[in-house]
C-alpha cells in the first residue's frame, strides 16, 4: 500500500478555488527560500519554513543541479525519485536521474573520460574499488561519515577500500528468498519446504505431476547478463559451507576450481540446469541464458512454473493487481541451507552511493541520501526496497516481504554475508564470472571450464 500523499500539493487539491490560491501562495512562503537571518548549518543565510524546515540542513543551494547515475530503472527509479522530489522542491537543488541496463560497463568509461556522474549508485564493492583506484571519487563530507552510525559496522567496511571510507550505504536487499503462489501450492497440497531435502523432493514431486516446471529462471540483463546465476552459485556456496569458507572463497584464497566450489557448482547444476525442472514457460535450461531477470517470475501466475529464486527487489516486477502475501497471489519463503549445520545462511546486497564531486550541492544531496531521514522516505514512498539503516522505524514496512527481509538482514542468529561477486575485483564479479556463467548455461560449457575461466581472470 502507498501512503496517501500529504504533500501541501496534495492537499490544495480537495480546496476550492479562492481558498486554493490562498494555499498556494502559503506553500510557495513556506517552502520557498528567504534572505531571513539565522540560515542554519547549511542555509548560508536561507532559511526554510513549513513543511520544508526539515531541510534546512540542506539549503543554499537552490538553482543547482546534482546528476545521479545507476543501474536502477523503472518502475524502481520512479519510485527513487519521488522519494527525493520534496527535499528537491524545498532546497531548490535538481536532482538529474538517470538509468542504464549498461551501468558497470558505462560507468568506468565516463569516469575515465572525464564525463563522472556527480553520483554513482553502485551495487558492487568491486566496482567501487575500481573506482576508487582511478583517483575520481571524492571523500564523503563529515555528516556522510557520522550518519553510518545507524548501520551495522559491516556495512561500513562494504563502502570502504583499503581501510578508508567511500560510499554510504544506500538500500539493502534480502538475496535468499524463493518466490510462489500460496493459491498454486494449496491448490496443489504442496509445503513450503523447511530444508534442502524438502526442497529437492518438492521440485521432484512438482515435475512428476506435469502440470508445471518447479522452476523458472532467467539471468539476461543487458551487459549485466548472467548476474543472476552468481546469485545462485553464491547461496549454494553459502549454504554448504558457511561464512569462513564463503569469505575465503569471495578473497580467491578459495579458488572456483577448488573441489568444495566445484561441489557447489554440481548443486547448481542438479537444481536449476535439470531438464525436467526448469524453465516453465519460457524453453529449456539454454532459455533460462535469454529470459530477462525482470520476465522470469511471470509463468508463476500463470501456474507454468511454481518457484523463482529471487531477491526481494523482485516484488517491483509482479504486476500492480498482483496480491501479495502469505494467503496472495505470490509470496516467498527464505531459501534453506544446503547444509542444516549452517545457522540461516543470508545474502544480501545493496547499494552504496558514490560521489565524484565535492561541490557544497553534491555534499548537501549526499549527507540526505544517508540519512535516516531519506530511508525512512524511500520507505513510505512504495513497497518493495528495504534499507539496513537503524535509524528507520521498522513499522513502516507495510508490505510482509519487505519485513520479512528487514528482519532477516537483521537477524543476529544469520549466517549473513554480502553478495559474493559484488565483493569480488569488478574484472572478475562484475565480468568474468558473468559471462562464464552465462556460457555455463547457455552453451553447456563444463564447469571444468567454467571455473578455471573465472580463475584465470582474477588479477595478480
Amino acid at each position: 500500500m502507498t501512503p496517501t500523499p500529504t504533500t501541501p500539493s496534495a492537499r490544495s487539491r480537495r480546496l476550492v478555488a479562492v481558498p486554493a490560491l490562498l494555499a498556494a501562495l502559503a506553500l510557495t512562503a513556506a517552502c520557498s527560500n528567504s534572505s531571513s537571518s539565522g540560515g542554519g548549518s547549511g542555509g548560508g543565510g536561507e532559511t526554510l519554513a513549513g513543511d520544508c524546515a526539515k531541510y534546512q540542513p540542506y539549503a543554499g543551494h537552490s538553482g543547482t543541479t546534482v546528476t545521479v547515475f545507476a543501474s536502477i530503472l523503472s518502475p524502481e527509479s520512479d519510485n527513487l525519485e519521488k522519494s527525493w522530489a520534496e527535499f528537491a522542491k524545498c532546497t531548490g537543488i535538481k536532482i538529474s536521474y538517470e538509468g542504464s541496463n549498461d551501468f558497470e560497463s558505462q560507468l568506468p568509461v565516463r569516469v575515465t573520460g572525464g564525463n563522472a556522474p556527480d553520483f554513482a549508485i553502485i551495487p558492487q564493492p568491486g566496482l567501487l574499488a575500481q573506482m576508487v583506484k582511478s583517483g575520481k571519487v571524492a571523500k564523503p563530507p563529515a555528516q556522510t561519515v557520522t550518519n553510518q552510525d545507524k548501520w551495522s559496522p559491516v556495512w561500513k567496511t562494504y563502502g570502504s577500500v583499503n581501510g578508508t571510507f567511500y560510499a554510504a550505504p544506500m538500500s539493502a536487499n534480502m538475496k535468499s528468498l524463493v518466490w510462489y503462489s500460496p493459491k498454486a501450492f494449496k491448490q496443489a497440497g504442496y509445503e513450503v519446504p523447511q530444508s534442502w531435502a524438502d526442497l529437492l523432493a518438492l521440485s521432484d514431486r512438482i515435475a512428476k505431476a506435469g502440470a508445471a516446471k518447479p522452476w523458472c529462471g532467467g539471468i539476461a540483463s543487458g551487459t549485466a547478463t548472467g548476474w543472476p546465476a552468481t546469485d545462485w552459485l553464491e547461496e549454494v556456496v553459502l549454504g554448504s559451507y558457511g561464512g569462513e569458507v564463503y569469505d575465503q572463497w569471495v578473497n580467491h584464497q578459495v579458488k572456483f576450481s577448488d573441489e568444495k566450489i566445484t561441489t557447489a557448482m554440481r548443486t547448481v547444476a542438479d537444481w536449476m540446469q535439470n531438464p525436467a525442472w526448469v524453465n516453465g514457460g519460457y524453453g529449456d535450461v539454454k532459455s533460462i541464458a535469454t529470459t530477462t531477470f525482470q520476465d522470469a517470475g511471470a509463468p508463476i501466475l500463470t501456474g507454468k512454473c511454481l518457484m523463482l529464486q529471487q531477491a526481494s527487489f523482485y516484488k517491483a516486477q509482479w504486476p500492480k493487481d498482483t496480491k501479495v502475501g502469505p494467503d496472495g497471489d505470490i509470496f516467498a519463503f527464505r531459501l534453506p541451507a544446503v547444509n542444516p549445520q549452517v545457522a540461516s545462511p543470508v545474502e544480501g546486497g545493496g547499494e552504496f552511493v558514490t560521489a565524484f564531486a565535492s561541490r557544497p550541492e553534491v555534499q548537501a544531496v549526499q549527507n540526505y541520501l544517508s540519512s535516516p531521514d531519506w530511508a525512512s522516505s524511500r520507505v513510505k514512498t512504495a513497497t518493495g526496497w528495504v534499507s539496513a539503516n537503524q535509524g528507520v522505524d521498522k513499522s513502516l514496512y507495510t508490505d510482509p516481504i519487505d519485513r520479512l527481509s528487514a528482519d532477516a538482514l537483521t537477524d543476529p542468529a544469520a549466517t549473513f554475508r554480502f553478495d559474493g561477486s559484488d565483493l569480488m575485483p569488478a574484472a572478475v564479479g562484475a565480468g568474468q564470472e558473468w559471462k562464464s556463467l552465462t556460457a555455463w548455461f547457455a552453451e553447456g560449457q563444463s564447469i571444468q571450464k567454467t571455473a578455471a575461466d573465472i580463475d584465470a581472470a582474477w588479477p595478480q
